[in-house]
């Protein structure tokens, strides 16, 4: 297997983006990438979108999408896995190039969800329709759950669940494409709208129009790359587990993203305490202390902890969600984990601005569907 380079990043602003049509958004996200990486040469695209049909009454966007590009005829393949349908895409981009297949590949995702589609139901279908949908369930229902399992077992509080959002909204502030892009308090999460018992509105990642682009390429084509440091990946690995929570023998352990954690730890050949910089899926705050702890950056029941002491922040030991996370910065649900490698990047790239971790050498991204029944986990390193 080749050795594969991020050569090229961009991303649309998030946002209720209702003068923005779902191709052009794409496509915007998609020509930043491609100038980020100065370059014109395009051998395929993968394209990550879990429910287009649903939210915008659009299919067969892979062919769609390379055409309002300009890129027809390369090869172009729409890939579904829920939530984490961004990362299952730059996963098959990354082993197109470095199987040999291709020099550059665009791997991305975009989502439109505020048009007028019925979002709780659209999410649903990443759910087991005909046992958790049936009984009623939706997904804050299903994280609520999740949490209240979490805070029996371990002891974890609500205030500590709220200190996720609040620190995720710090970064956020720092954030110019973030949907939200200002600071909350514990105080006003637990003061906000009650959705599901006992997580309230300001523990739940909003809906969201956005979409997220990466130019992977070969060494030889990055070698050529004048405008940014290219970013090298060093493994990419995905795993499943369950839809259906009451299967798991234990529903606050995430199995999908431990293995998917422990397949890239190997590859990269590195321990979670070496990577300096995070992007998790935080679509509630209970999932970044789940997700926490399957990833090994802590044990099972000490996450809270350690977000409750400042580890997490930017300037801490181990700073997480700095583009502000799904939480704050929005979450397309198609492209939620691009913007997750695109802030990566950045970081790795030393380009993150005020939301730069001091130092930052190797970076990790984790993207997840439905209660995390998928799951891709990427690490990338610093080349210069």
């Amino acid at each position: 297997m080749r050795d594969v380079y991020v050569i090229g990043v961009g991303m649309t602003r998030f946002g209720e983006l209702w003068e923005v049509s779902f191709k052009d958004l794409f496509v915007e996200a998609a020509l930043a990438a491609l100038d980020d990486a100065a370059t014109d040469r395009l051998d395929a695209m993968y394209v990550g979108c879990m429910s287009s049909g649903l939210f915008v009454g659009q299919e067969h966007i892979g062919a769609l999408l390379a055409d309002y590009l300009g890129r027809n005829p390369i090869p172009a393949t729409r890939v579904e896995t829920a939530c984490a349908s961004a990362g299952a895409a730059i996963r098959l981009a990354y082993m197109e190039v470095a199987a040999g297949t291709s020099e550059v590949v665009l791997a991305g995702g975009v989502e439109k969800m505020t048009d007028g589609a019925d979002v709780t139901a659209a999410l649903a279908t990443a759910a087991d329709q005909e046992y958790e949908v049936y009984h009623g369930v939706t997904f804050p229902g299903l994280y609520a759950l999740m949490a209240r399992a979490h805070m029996h077992r371990y002891g974890t509080t609500r205030e500590q669940l709220a200190q996720v959002a609040v620190k995720n909204h710090r970064h956020g502030a720092l954030n110019p494409k973030a949907q939200f892009p200002f600071e909350i308090t514990v105080e006003q999460v637990l003061a906000s709208s009650m959705v599901a018992d006992p997580l309230r509105l300001l523990d739940c990642s909003p809906v969201t129009d956005g979409a997220a682009a990466l130019i992977l390429a070969s060494a030889e084509v990055a070698g050529q790359a004048q405008n940014h440091p290219p970013v090298l990946v060093i493994a990419s690995a995905q795993a499943t587990s369950t839809i259906a929570l009451h299967n798991r023998p234990v529903i606050t352990r995430l199995d999908a993203v431990q293995r998917a954690a422990e397949a890239a730890y190997k590859q990269a050949g590195i321990t979670p305490d070496e990577v300096d910089v995070t992007e998790v899926h935080d679509c509630f705050t209970i999932a970044e202390l789940c997700v926490m702890e399957a990833l090994g950056y802590a044990r099972p029941g000490e996450a809270a902890a350690l977000v409750e002491a400042g580890e997490t922040r930017i300037g801490g030991r181990m700073p997480i969600n700095t583009s502000g996370g799904l939480k704050a910065k929005g979450h397309p649900v198609g492209a939620s984990g691009a913007a997750q490698i695109v802030e990566i990047t950045q970081q790795l790239r030393g380009e993150a601005g005020d939301r730069q971790v001091e130092g930052a050498r190797i970076g990790l991204a984790q993207n997840m569907g439905g209660t995390g029944a998928s799951c891709t986990v990427h690490i990338l390193r610093a080349v210069s």
